[in-house]
């Protein structure tokens, strides 16, 4: 397991302010103390000015870790570089790369990845940017290349061309959940599992919708509570089976969708605002569930008469 840091500088979906800072550092501290070494950001994540604000924090937090430098050194950063329309030459995602490197305080990513696929709408952009990511590959900038919002069938061409670049394809992330588990998942899923390349499942949470805390009376601000004002109905099945699992085995909503995450062999990357849900995700460690609970969990899932939206730039 990772952790996410997509709300860290974001006001619109997350609501943060800078006042949360203080406590990002500690949520940050404490999950390397407990083990967590995945830290999962992007160039794009920060609101207006806020932009790339959520790196620059990493950064900051890695060089005050107050631990020792071995546990710090063995701290991983993976981070995007977004499909801006202006990055059409391979040398735009060096340079983006360069400055995300910049922001972080560091040397070498340990991941970089390409945030969504142009292929859909500016083919000719996708091949740059392709070219681009394995360039920061050959320059040492990145330790392993990977992609995000990536389908099936765009995954195998990725890796074709990364692979003809003399690039492994390390990983490939993905919304997935229990709300997010429809074919195209698990086709992706099987494409990793047989080009041996990495699945981290972004919002196994399926963005606080599948945490327990929100019904129809009370929802989150924004436009999540727009979105699980429709879909609360629609997966209450679900939540209730995850529920019965949750007081069988003395674990919260959190754990278990997070855990199931994990039995499906991925490596989820909740997002944590302050200690607490920290803390919460945590307890996803160091159990499974059984593989009774998770056909239990699937069943109720696929009887959900609707899924969760998907992002946008999503391919197939």
């Amino acid at each position: 397991m990772g952790l996410g840091t997509w709300a860290w500088g974001n006001q619109f979906l997350w609501g943060y302010n800078e006042e949360m800072d203080p406590e990002l550092r500690e949520v940050f501290n404490l999950a390397v103390s407990k083990g967590i070494n995945l830290f999962d950001t992007a160039d794009s994540y920060g609101t207006g000015r806020l932009n790339g604000k959520s790196e620059q924090l990493l950064g900051q937090f890695i060089q005050q870790y107050p631990g020792s430098d071995k546990v710090r050194d063995n701290i991983h950063i993976a981070t995007k570089f977004a499909a801006y329309p202006w990055r059409i030459l391979p040398s735009n995602v060096v340079s983006a790369c360069k400055g995300s490197l910049m922001r972080l305080g560091q040397e070498q990513l340990s991941i970089g990845q390409l945030h969504w696929s142009a292929s859909n709408y500016a083919p000719l952009q996708e091949l740059a940017l392709w070219n681009g990511l394995a360039d920061c590959y050959d320059q040492g900038l990145i330790r392993a290349a990977g992609v995000s919002n990536y389908g099936p069938k765009e995954l195998r061409r990725v890796a074709k061309k990364l692979e003809g670049r003399g690039v492994p394809l390390a990983s490939a992330q993905i919304q997935f959940s229990l709300l997010s588990c429809g074919a195209d998942q698990l086709e992706a899923l099987e494409v990793c599992n047989e080009l041996g390349i990495t699945l981290i499942a972004y919002s196994p949470l399926a963005l606080g919708l599948l945490s327990g805390k929100y019904s129809k009376d009370e929802l989150p601000a924004g436009p999540r509570g727009a979105l699980f004002r429709q879909l609360l109905p629609e997966v209450q099945p679900l939540l209730g089976v995850m529920g019965e699992i949750c007081r069988a085995r003395n674990k919260t909503m959190p754990q278990v969708a997070i855990n199931w995450c994990m039995c499906k062999g991925t490596v989820p990357i909740p997002g944590a605002k302050d200690l607490g849900q920290a803390r919460e995700n945590l307890g996803a460690l160091g159990w499974r569930l059984s593989a009774a609970e998770v056909e239990e969990l699937e069943g109720a899932a696929r009887k959900a008469k609707r899924s969760m939206v998907q992002n946008i730039f999503q391919t197939k």
